[in-house]
Protein backbone atom coordinates (compact mmCIF):
# COMPACT_ATOMS: atom_id res chain seq x y z
CA UNK A 1 0.00 0.00 0.00
CA UNK A 2 1.68 3.39 -1.17
CA UNK A 3 0.17 6.88 0.54
CA UNK A 4 2.30 8.94 -1.45
CA UNK A 5 3.50 9.36 -5.18
CA UNK A 6 5.77 10.84 -7.52
CA UNK A 7 5.85 10.70 -11.34
CA UNK A 8 8.70 12.14 -13.74
CA UNK A 9 8.78 11.86 -17.51
CA UNK A 10 7.28 13.78 -20.83
CA UNK A 11 3.84 14.19 -22.54
CA UNK A 12 3.04 9.48 -22.25
CA UNK A 13 3.36 11.09 -17.98
CA UNK A 14 2.25 14.25 -18.25
CA UNK A 15 -1.05 13.20 -19.94
CA UNK A 16 -0.92 14.64 -22.93
CA UNK A 17 -4.41 12.95 -25.38
CA UNK A 18 -6.49 13.28 -22.14
CA UNK A 19 -7.54 16.94 -22.26
CA UNK A 20 -10.28 18.26 -20.06
CA UNK A 21 -13.02 20.73 -20.79
CA UNK A 22 -10.32 23.63 -19.14
CA UNK A 23 -7.91 22.39 -21.18
CA UNK A 24 -5.33 20.88 -18.38
CA UNK A 25 -4.43 17.51 -19.68
CA UNK A 26 -4.96 14.62 -16.57
CA UNK A 27 -3.39 11.09 -17.71
CA UNK A 28 -2.75 7.40 -16.63
CA UNK A 29 -0.52 9.02 -13.94
CA UNK A 30 -3.75 10.43 -12.27
CA UNK A 31 -5.43 7.83 -12.73
CA UNK A 32 -3.04 5.66 -10.86
CA UNK A 33 -3.09 8.28 -8.25
CA UNK A 34 -6.93 7.75 -7.92
CA UNK A 35 -6.61 4.40 -7.96
CA UNK A 36 -3.89 4.16 -5.03
CA UNK A 37 -6.09 6.33 -2.81
CA UNK A 38 -9.37 4.26 -3.55
CA UNK A 39 -7.34 1.37 -2.49
CA UNK A 40 -5.90 3.33 0.79
CA UNK A 41 -9.42 4.72 1.64
CA UNK A 42 -7.84 7.77 2.47
CA UNK A 43 -6.13 11.01 1.04
CA UNK A 44 -2.77 9.58 -0.66
CA UNK A 45 -0.07 12.56 -1.93
CA UNK A 46 0.84 13.09 -5.43
CA UNK A 47 2.97 14.88 -7.40
CA UNK A 48 3.80 15.11 -11.33
CA UNK A 49 6.70 16.57 -12.68
CA UNK A 50 6.34 15.08 -15.90
CA UNK A 51 6.72 17.75 -19.13
CA UNK A 52 6.03 16.84 -22.80
CA UNK A 53 8.72 16.76 -25.25
CA UNK A 54 11.60 16.33 -22.80
CA UNK A 55 14.12 13.76 -23.93
CA UNK A 56 15.64 11.32 -21.74
CA UNK A 57 18.43 13.02 -20.10
CA UNK A 58 16.41 16.76 -19.29
CA UNK A 59 13.99 14.31 -17.39
CA UNK A 60 16.74 13.16 -15.22
CA UNK A 61 18.47 16.31 -15.10
CA UNK A 62 15.67 18.37 -14.25
CA UNK A 63 13.33 15.97 -12.39
CA UNK A 64 14.81 13.06 -10.68
CA UNK A 65 16.49 15.00 -7.97
CA UNK A 66 13.23 17.09 -7.16
CA UNK A 67 10.91 14.03 -7.18
CA UNK A 68 13.85 12.39 -4.92
CA UNK A 69 13.84 15.22 -2.54
CA UNK A 70 9.41 14.82 -2.16
CA UNK A 71 10.52 11.40 -0.12
CA UNK A 72 7.37 9.84 -2.19
CA UNK A 73 7.11 6.05 -1.48
CA UNK A 74 6.52 5.76 -4.90
CA UNK A 75 8.08 6.91 -7.83
CA UNK A 76 7.19 6.37 -11.44
CA UNK A 77 10.02 7.14 -14.44
CA UNK A 78 9.43 6.86 -17.85
CA UNK A 79 11.41 8.51 -20.67
CA UNK A 80 13.12 7.58 -23.99
CA UNK A 81 10.13 8.37 -25.92
CA UNK A 82 11.01 11.42 -27.38
CA UNK A 83 14.83 10.13 -28.30
CA UNK A 84 13.66 7.45 -29.85
CA UNK A 85 11.79 9.85 -32.28
CA UNK A 86 14.78 11.69 -33.43
CA UNK A 87 17.09 10.89 -36.68
CA UNK A 88 19.91 9.16 -34.76
CA UNK A 89 19.55 7.97 -31.12
CA UNK A 90 22.99 6.08 -29.42
CA UNK A 91 20.90 3.25 -27.89
CA UNK A 92 23.23 2.32 -25.37
CA UNK A 93 24.05 5.84 -23.83
CA UNK A 94 19.81 6.12 -23.50
CA UNK A 95 19.82 2.61 -22.08
CA UNK A 96 22.76 3.05 -19.61
CA UNK A 97 20.92 6.31 -18.18
CA UNK A 98 18.01 4.95 -17.78
CA UNK A 99 19.19 2.22 -15.46
CA UNK A 100 21.56 4.69 -13.83
CA UNK A 101 18.22 6.37 -12.74
CA UNK A 102 16.85 3.20 -11.83
CA UNK A 103 19.27 2.65 -9.44
CA UNK A 104 19.37 6.18 -8.15
CA UNK A 105 16.14 5.53 -7.19
CA UNK A 106 16.20 2.37 -5.61
CA UNK A 107 19.02 3.60 -3.70
CA UNK A 108 17.42 6.50 -1.95
CA UNK A 109 14.79 3.39 -0.47
CA UNK A 110 11.98 4.29 -2.60
CA UNK A 111 9.98 1.76 -5.05
CA UNK A 112 10.42 2.36 -8.43
CA UNK A 113 7.32 2.24 -11.06
CA UNK A 114 9.64 1.41 -14.05
CA UNK A 115 7.47 1.70 -17.15
CA UNK A 116 7.18 1.32 -20.74
CA UNK A 117 5.56 3.79 -23.11
CA UNK A 118 2.65 2.75 -25.34
CA UNK A 119 3.69 1.65 -28.81
CA UNK A 120 2.49 4.22 -31.12
CA UNK A 121 4.34 3.11 -34.63
CA UNK A 122 1.34 1.00 -36.21
CA UNK A 123 0.19 5.10 -36.98
CA UNK A 124 3.08 6.75 -37.66
CA UNK A 125 5.48 7.82 -40.61
CA UNK A 126 8.69 5.58 -40.18
CA UNK A 127 6.61 3.09 -37.27
CA UNK A 128 8.81 0.60 -37.87
CA UNK A 129 11.90 2.01 -37.74
CA UNK A 130 10.92 3.81 -33.85
CA UNK A 131 9.43 0.37 -33.32
CA UNK A 132 12.71 -2.03 -33.78
CA UNK A 133 14.48 0.92 -31.36
CA UNK A 134 11.53 0.64 -28.71
CA UNK A 135 11.73 -2.69 -28.81
CA UNK A 136 15.50 -2.68 -27.96
CA UNK A 137 15.52 -0.70 -25.48
CA UNK A 138 12.78 -2.56 -23.38
CA UNK A 139 14.77 -5.56 -24.11
CA UNK A 140 17.92 -3.97 -22.75
CA UNK A 141 16.33 -2.74 -19.16
CA UNK A 142 13.89 -5.41 -18.99
CA UNK A 143 16.28 -7.17 -16.19
CA UNK A 144 15.72 -4.42 -13.96
CA UNK A 145 12.79 -5.42 -13.18
CA UNK A 146 14.34 -8.44 -11.22
CA UNK A 147 15.68 -5.84 -8.79
CA UNK A 148 13.84 -5.43 -5.58
CA UNK A 149 11.94 -2.44 -4.99
CA UNK A 150 11.09 -2.44 -8.38
CA UNK A 151 7.44 -2.78 -10.26
CA UNK A 152 7.81 -2.93 -14.12
CA UNK A 153 5.05 -2.44 -16.24
CA UNK A 154 5.24 -3.43 -20.36
CA UNK A 155 2.87 -0.96 -21.90
CA UNK A 156 5.35 -1.34 -25.32
CA UNK A 157 4.54 -4.63 -25.67
CA UNK A 158 0.78 -4.53 -24.42
CA UNK A 159 -0.68 -5.45 -28.10
CA UNK A 160 -4.34 -4.65 -27.54
CA UNK A 161 -2.89 -0.83 -26.71
CA UNK A 162 -1.76 -0.26 -30.11
CA UNK A 163 -5.77 -0.35 -31.66
CA UNK A 164 -6.19 3.14 -32.74
CA UNK A 165 -9.31 3.40 -30.51
CA UNK A 166 -6.74 4.18 -27.59
CA UNK A 167 -5.21 7.21 -29.86
CA UNK A 168 -5.47 11.03 -30.16
CA UNK A 169 -5.75 12.47 -33.35
CA UNK A 170 -2.45 13.16 -33.56
CA UNK A 171 -1.61 9.49 -33.22
CA UNK A 172 1.25 9.99 -31.14
CA UNK A 173 0.03 10.60 -28.10
CA UNK A 174 -2.83 7.99 -26.13
CA UNK A 175 -6.95 9.19 -25.55
CA UNK A 176 -8.73 9.07 -22.45
CA UNK A 177 -9.13 5.30 -23.08
CA UNK A 178 -5.61 4.90 -23.48
CA UNK A 179 -4.42 6.41 -20.49
CA UNK A 180 -6.90 4.85 -18.23
CA UNK A 181 -5.39 1.55 -20.21
CA UNK A 182 -2.01 1.93 -18.56
CA UNK A 183 -3.44 3.20 -15.94
CA UNK A 184 -5.31 -0.14 -15.10
CA UNK A 185 -1.96 -2.36 -16.11
CA UNK A 186 -0.02 -0.02 -13.34
CA UNK A 187 -2.37 -0.59 -10.89
CA UNK A 188 -2.67 -4.12 -11.75
CA UNK A 189 1.05 -4.35 -11.59
CA UNK A 190 1.20 -2.95 -8.34
CA UNK A 191 -1.02 -5.68 -6.69
CA UNK A 192 -4.45 -3.04 -6.59
CA UNK A 193 -7.27 -3.10 -7.74
CA UNK A 194 -8.81 -1.19 -10.84
CA UNK A 195 -11.89 0.67 -10.31
CA UNK A 196 -14.51 -1.53 -12.41
CA UNK A 197 -16.34 2.71 -12.98
CA UNK A 198 -13.27 3.34 -15.41
CA UNK A 199 -14.53 0.90 -17.76
CA UNK A 200 -11.16 -0.78 -18.93
CA UNK A 201 -12.19 -4.59 -19.48
CA UNK A 202 -15.85 -3.17 -21.67
CA UNK A 203 -13.70 -0.87 -24.08
CA UNK A 204 -11.04 -3.64 -24.16
CA UNK A 205 -13.80 -6.10 -25.12
CA UNK A 206 -15.41 -3.75 -27.64
CA UNK A 207 -14.28 -4.36 -31.55
CA UNK A 208 -11.35 -3.08 -32.42
CA UNK A 209 -10.89 -0.10 -34.37
CA UNK A 210 -10.66 0.67 -38.38
CA UNK A 211 -7.40 0.39 -39.94
CA UNK A 212 -5.40 3.68 -39.50
CA UNK A 213 -4.68 5.81 -42.68
CA UNK A 214 -2.56 9.05 -43.14
CA UNK A 215 -4.10 11.72 -44.57
CA UNK A 216 -2.78 14.81 -46.22
CA UNK A 217 -4.64 16.59 -43.87
CA UNK A 218 -3.08 14.30 -40.97
CA UNK A 219 0.38 15.29 -42.33
CA UNK A 220 -0.08 19.06 -42.69
CA UNK A 221 -1.64 19.25 -38.74
CA UNK A 222 0.33 17.18 -36.89
CA UNK A 223 3.87 15.80 -38.80
CA UNK A 224 5.03 18.99 -40.47
CA UNK A 225 4.51 21.33 -37.08
CA UNK A 226 6.16 17.95 -35.52
CA UNK A 227 9.31 18.62 -37.88
CA UNK A 228 9.33 22.24 -38.40
CA UNK A 229 9.29 22.49 -34.10
CA UNK A 230 13.00 19.54 -34.60
CA UNK A 231 14.07 21.94 -37.52
CA UNK A 232 14.04 25.14 -35.30
CA UNK A 233 15.56 23.34 -32.24
CA UNK A 234 11.92 23.89 -30.11
CA UNK A 235 10.07 21.68 -28.21
CA UNK A 236 6.03 21.55 -27.36
CA UNK A 237 7.37 21.68 -23.74
CA UNK A 238 9.06 25.29 -24.10
CA UNK A 239 8.35 27.58 -21.25
CA UNK A 240 6.25 25.02 -19.59
CA UNK A 241 6.34 24.11 -15.91
CA UNK A 242 5.18 20.57 -14.20
CA UNK A 243 1.62 20.45 -13.48
CA UNK A 244 2.15 19.22 -9.82
CA UNK A 245 5.28 20.45 -8.35
CA UNK A 246 4.84 18.96 -4.74
CA UNK A 247 3.05 16.55 -3.36
CA UNK A 248 -0.75 17.57 -2.69
CA UNK A 249 -3.74 15.14 -1.35
CA UNK A 250 -6.15 13.04 -3.81
CA UNK A 251 -8.70 11.90 -1.86
CA UNK A 252 -10.75 8.87 -1.88
CA UNK A 253 -13.49 10.52 -3.22
CA UNK A 254 -12.00 11.57 -6.42
CA UNK A 255 -12.52 7.93 -7.52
Amino acid sequence: MFHSYAAIGDSFTEGVGDELPDGSVRGWADFVAIGLAAAAREPIGYANLAIRGRKLGPIIDEQLDPAIALRPELLSFNGGGNDMLRPRMDEQVTASRFRDAIERIRAEGIHVLMLSGANPTDHIPMGKVFDARGARLTAALVDLADRPGVTFVDNFNDVGLRDIRYWSPDKLHLNALGHARVASNVLTGLGVAVPAEWGVEEVAAAPAGPKSRNTAAYYREFVLPWIGRRLTGRSSGDGRAAKRPTLEPVPDAAA
